[in-house]
């Protein structure tokens, strides 16, 4: 971790930091974190691994050369940061010419605005920091008649030029939008000085903390004007010739890397002393931040402290990983990723995709292939389905439910998730149910069948089931639904009591054996109790058949969902019925059998 204890018992930190949209980036010896606040008022982090100092090039380490490389890095890594958090907040509806360029062109608009924007910035600073200025001082010139000498015209241009950056930085903070960066700017500051000072870092200790700092970039960038007074200077006296109009401004850009370097150096030489000697040179900079710096709120304070803590966590613990922001994404786009993602990890289904959006969204599958955008939240909600499915867990469960006879019913591991060919029984069976019937549901798990039957006829229905955890979902989900269903606690028939017009049950059917070499989302998710139907896969059948005569009224119904291969069994063993009949389901498969008392 980068820190050490100075003589006055001071923490000193290499961490330093820019302020971003809505957020703070802080930079450390390896790796540096963006914190962003976002419109639900959720704090993004996105993190990156970078090269440390002792890491670079011995060359590129060097005095003056480590400040150019520090200066290039934080202009254009500052820029793209900039521009990353602007992600966090989306991009808004694409233009009709956005929209032609990445389809027609295959070009980033973004991407071209980034470096439109990073061109535009530099020519802008070229125009206001080096052409106005002399432009300003040969005005001064010609309206005196008199040629400054070198030195004297230096000094001009670097007066006139610091009051340009005085009055910019004032105009600039006329907007809401700066003003709340210059909050951030201050929370950054107050961040590192609470750690500084040996503080715990909490947003009421940073609030009693300096808004200024040492190593601030206005800081250095007073030093790159007074100290590109001194260097334009030295470098015409000593080739003897005063240069003037566009060669003047291309000497400057020239030696601007020199300029930078020295800054550099002497910012990070004053940040190591608090001797009062060397504070007049510190005081210009401290006082220039008091504009470019402003009080932020709590939240802001939180958001800064977030983004210091990862990067001390990742300094100290070189294994923990990156991590990116959640951002709003196109409809379609989140479409395609979900897909793609799916489908490397063995998932074929393109439904998967639709349901795992459509659901987490509260939109038509049909509504998915558009540019609206997703919102950050509900990108993080489906990519954390997303994880949970490709971890082999049932989609269902991943989304929390899922409907049955158009009714919405929790499922997760305690219970099977329904199938489709379960609601061709509960059709049977509402055939034969009226509203004054009597209904049994044997083996209820989720509760579908005595859910959907009870709503659809209003008839009485008691619910049985072996499993404590089953039962708790099932209550749940008659709830959910406001149905009108009797729980019970039972193995079978043991606590079971009276007759009923119509006997239900879709029991376990699996043969132990074969429960191994089950799909794994079934195997190891979805409730064993609920799958092993004993060493033939008849075990339940052979119970109800024992027993269901005994509570069952004469004419009474009795319908069973059965396993592939099982039918012609169960139907040859239900004797004394007076009618028993397989029926079908949606792919001709023996399905159902129903039988007559």
């Amino acid at each position: 971790m980068s820190k050490e204890k100075s003589c006055n018992n001071k923490i000193k930190t290499s961490i330093g930091g820019q302020a971003v949209i809505e957020g703070v980036m802080m930079r450390g010896a390896s790796s540096m974190a963006t914190a962003v606040r976002d419109t639900d008022g959720v704090i993004r982090i996105e993190t990156q691994r970078i090269k440390s100092a002792k890491e670079r090039n011995v060359i590129l380490r060097l005095p003056i050369i480590r400040g150019v490389v520090s200066f290039i890095s934080s202009m254009v890594g500052g820029s793209k940061v900039l521009m990353r958090s602007a992600d966090v907040f989306g991009e808004g509806e694409p233009s009709k010419f956005e929209t032609w360029m990445a389809e027609k062109l295959k070009v980033n608009v973004m991407s071209v605005i980034t470096t439109f924007s990073l061109v535009l910035g530099m020519a802008l600073a070229i125009l206001l920091f080096m052409w106005l200025p002399q432009f300003l001082r040969l005005q001064l010139e010609n309206l005196f008649d008199y040629k400054f000498s070198v030195w004297a015209k230096n000094f001009i241009e670097g007066g006139l030029k610091l009051l340009v950056f005085i009055g910019y930085i004032l105009l600039s903070s006329l907007l809401k939008d700066i003003r709340r960066t210059f909050m951030y700017h201050g929370a950054e500051h107050k961040t590192i000085s609470c750690y500084e000072k040996g503080l715990e870092l909490t947003v009421e200790n940073a609030k009693k903390c300096t808004r200024v700092h040492n190593r601030c970039g206005t800081t250095f960038m007073v030093f790159v004007m007074v100290i590109s007074i001194l260097t334009f200077a030295l470098v015409e006296s000593l080739i003897g010739v005063q240069v003037e109009k566009i060669y003047r401004v291309l000497l400057k850009i020239a030696l601007l890397p020199v300029v930078a370097g020295l800054s550099y150096e002497l910012l990070k030489g004053l940040a190591k002393t608090d001797c009062f000697i060397v504070y007049p040179l510190k005081l210009p900079g401290l006082l220039l931040q008091r504009i470019t710096t402003r009080e932020p709120d709590d939240e802001m304070l939180e958001v800064a402290i977030t983004a210091f803590k990862k990067v001390l966590e990742m300094d100290s613990d070189l294994s923990i990983p990156e991590v990116k922001f959640v951002v709003p994404v196109k409809r379609n786009e989140l479409l395609k990723q979900v897909k793609e993602k799916l489908k490397a990890n063995g998932i074929e289904e393109d439904a998967e995709a639709e349901w795992i959006i459509s659901i987490t969204i509260n939109v038509k599958r049909s509504e998915l292939n558009t540019q609206d955008l997703v919102c950050a939240s509900q990108v993080e909600k489906v990519n954390q389905i997303l994880n949970e499915r490709i971890s082999g867990r049932p989609l269902w469960y991943c989304l929390g439910d899922t409907e049955f006879y158009g009714y919405t019913i929790k499922v997760d591991e305690r219970v099977l998730i329904p199938r489709p060919e379960t609601e061709l029984l509960v059709e049977k069976a509402l055939t034969y149910i009226k509203p004054e019937s009597s209904v049994l549901d044997l083996c209820t798990g989720s509760g579908a069948i005595a859910i959907a039957v009870n709503k659809k006829s209003g008839a009485k229905v008691v619910a049985v089931d072996v499993s404590d955890k089953a039962l708790d979902l099932a209550k749940e989900n008659a709830e959910l639904n406001q149905a009108n269903v009797e729980f019970v606690k039972s193995d079978m028939f043991e606590s079971v009591s009276g007759k009923f017009n119509v006997i239900i049950s879709n029991p376990p059917y699996i043969k132990k054996d074969d429960i191994n070499s089950l799909q794994n989302e079934v195997k190891n998710f979805e409730p064993i109790i609920a799958l092993d139907g004993g060493d033939d896969g008849y075990k339940f059948y052979n119970i109800i058949v024992d027993n269901v005569k005994d509570y069952l009224e004469d004419d009474g119904v009795l319908l069973l969902e059965c396993g592939i291969g099982q039918a012609e069994n169960i139907k040859k063993s239900l004797v004394g019925f007076k009618s028993v009949e397989i029926i079908k389901d949606y792919e001709n498969i023996d399905r159902i059998i129903k039988a007559v008392l």
